[in-house]
């Protein structure tokens, strides 16, 4: 026993025992690991916006106060390109084009968009199928797609008039007419992009708790009763978004399908601004007009998303109260 208890007295007596030395780096608290790696993630993308979009804008904005001579001479002259562009009625006719383009674009892809969410949502056979196919447009490149309805619209070749003449009509002269070309690019761009926003209006529609729907039919709600006090009010959004984001591709976007398509006619009736500043810049070699004009149709974008912004308060269930 007293061998026992002298091992317990020496044990209780012994020095601790020594802790690892510190290796002398401070430690990251989970707070700031948590910073670094959303930074690590967030560093592709911030600097893809950098180089493709932040520079080449104030680029662009500081070539609007020159005046450029292909790829020489770069003169300073201030406000004088944006003078021009004040004075410039082809400009303001394609400002003109863009709107009415915005216009007749934006509400028709979203109405069909939003119908094609909703029916491609129900349990159909081969729902499947359908979404591919209605999707299937949008991957397709826009010069492909404007070579194809070129050859569809064709006033003397084109399938559409070949089917129109054999059930008895006249053709029309879809692209060479000012009345009806623009009302043919919209439709066309309808058909590409009414696949893309289907998609989003699906992936929003789906969001929406099943249980609100069965409450409803409970309730003895018909089809429009439940689309407009459920669907529509929870579905802001998605709404939103879709809103936004076609009317940024409307006002900057179809270059492309323009081009191949009209080519900017008939007597500059399909010209919108984003096309006019392509001829301007690479057609005559006016960049510094061309980066003048680009600065204006930017700031209109932005204002245009700021009315958006403030018109749909930015998709918020609540009434910003």
């Amino acid at each position: 026993m007293s061998s026992v208890a002298a091992q317990e007295r020496r044990r209780a007596t012994a020095a601790p025992a020594r802790t690892p030395a510190s290796t002398g780096r401070p430690r990251l608290s989970r707070k700031h690991r948590e910073w670094l790696a959303a930074g690590l993630f967030l560093a592709p993308d911030v600097l893809g916006l950098l180089v493709f979009v932040a520079i080449p804008m104030v680029l662009s904005i500081v070539l609007s106060f020159f005046q450029v001579s292909g790829f020489g001479s770069y003169e300073w002259i201030g406000l004088g390109n944006y003078r021009r562009m004040v004075n410039d009625p082809l400009f303001w006719d394609s400002m003109e084009i863009t709107g009415l383009y915005v216009v007749f674009l934006v509400p028709v892809l979203f109405c069909v968009s939003l119908g094609l969410g909703l029916l491609v949502k129900q349990k159909l056979p081969g729902v499947g199928v359908y979404r591919t196919v209605l999707f299937l447009p949008y991957v397709i490149s826009l010069v492909v797609v404007g070579v194809l309805w070129k050859f569809l619209l064709d006033e003397q070749t084109g399938v559409v008039n070949r089917a129109m003449r054999a059930a008895g009509f006249d053709g029309e002269s879809w692209l060479g007419s000012p009345s009806l070309a623009l009302g043919c690019v919209i439709a066309v761009m309808v058909w590409v992009m009414m696949g893309y926003y289907m998609i989003i209006f699906l992936a929003g529609l789906q969001e929406i708790p099943q249980e609100f729907y069965e409450a409803a039919k409970l309730d003895g709600a018909g089809p429009w009763t439940t689309f407009r006090t459920i669907t529509w009010p929870l579905l802001r959004p998605t709404s939103f978004f879709v809103l936004l984001m076609a009317t940024v591709a409307a006002i900057t976007g179809g270059l492309d399908l323009i081009f191949v398509l009209t080519n900017g006619g008939p007597a500059n009736g399909t010209s919108l601004a984003i096309f006019y500043i392509y001829q301007q810049a690479f057609g005559f070699g006016e960049y510094g007009y061309a980066s003048a004009m680009g600065s204006f149709l930017v700031l209109i974008m932005v204002l245009v998303s700021a009315v958006i912004f403030k018109f749909t308060r930015g998709g918020r269930f609540d009434d910003g109260e």
